[in-house]
């Protein structure tokens, strides 16, 4: 992952993480080419006239971990406004494949913070096979259920696709946000338009509050 310079370099999921957003880490007023990119190739969603949004990240990502609990949070706020997609990206690939076998069983929402935790805060390595393995029986998942599901056809299609959306999208960085195959924001994207001292989690905060102003913009283009 590109190394943010503007955001601090690892924040633990204990600590400033949880901060409340201060409300001068918002772009007043989002522009495009500055606090949000328009990908010079839409690409195709599947999702009617609900708005698309999908998230880039990765369970090892320590910028990911501070965005959870924000973006956990923003998707709930927006409710039917959108059809919320995580996309692992491909580096990594225990976790990679952890991540699609919950999505497969349909225990992501479940499990997906304790992962976070178990990696950034109980210093769970989960780099390998049998350590991801041993991991979700100790969590209450099928052992045996679990490991045919990841090393099933399924999952590696789902880590395939995921390879070939990174290349559609051009991701290099991650955490990465996209609303309705047009639009690519990021805390690293805001970061040039607010103070260089802004916090972390003031960054990912203000581009939720860009992503906020996306979703607004895309649900007014499809009518």
């Amino acid at each position: 992952m590109r190394i943010v310079k503007r955001i601090l370099s690892v924040l633990a999921l204990c600590g400033s993480a949880f901060m409340a957003p201060g409300a001068s880490a918002s772009p007043a007023s989002p522009v495009a080419g500055t606090d949000y990119v328009v990908l010079p190739t839409a690409q195709n969603t599947d999702t009617g006239k609900k708005i698309e949004v999908i998230e880039f990240f990765a369970y090892w990502c320590p910028h990911c971990n501070v965005l959870e609990p924000m973006i956990d949070a923003w998707v709930k706020k927006q409710g039917a406004n959108i059809v919320f997609k995580r996309v692992h990206v491909p580096r990594g690939e225990p976790q990679q494949k952890l991540y699609f076998t919950l999505e497969a069983l349909g225990l992501v929402d479940k499990y997906q913070t304790k992962v976070f935790r178990a990696i950034h805060v109980e210093r769970e390595k989960l780099e390998r096979d049998g350590q991801v393995f041993d991991w979700v029986a100790k969590n209450g998942i099928d052992r045996q259920k679990f490991i045919d599901t990841y090393r099933s056809f399924a999952v590696q299609s789902r880590a395939t696709r995921a390879e070939k959306m990174m290349n559609d999208y051009k991701i290099d960085s991650w955490p990465m946000l996209i609303v309705d195959g047009r639009y690519q924001t990021s805390a690293y994207q805001v970061s040039q338009s607010l103070p260089a001292d802004t916090t972390e989690v003031d960054l990912h905060a203000a581009s939720l509050q860009v992503m906020d102003h996306l979703v607004a913009k895309a649900k007014a283009e499809k009518k």
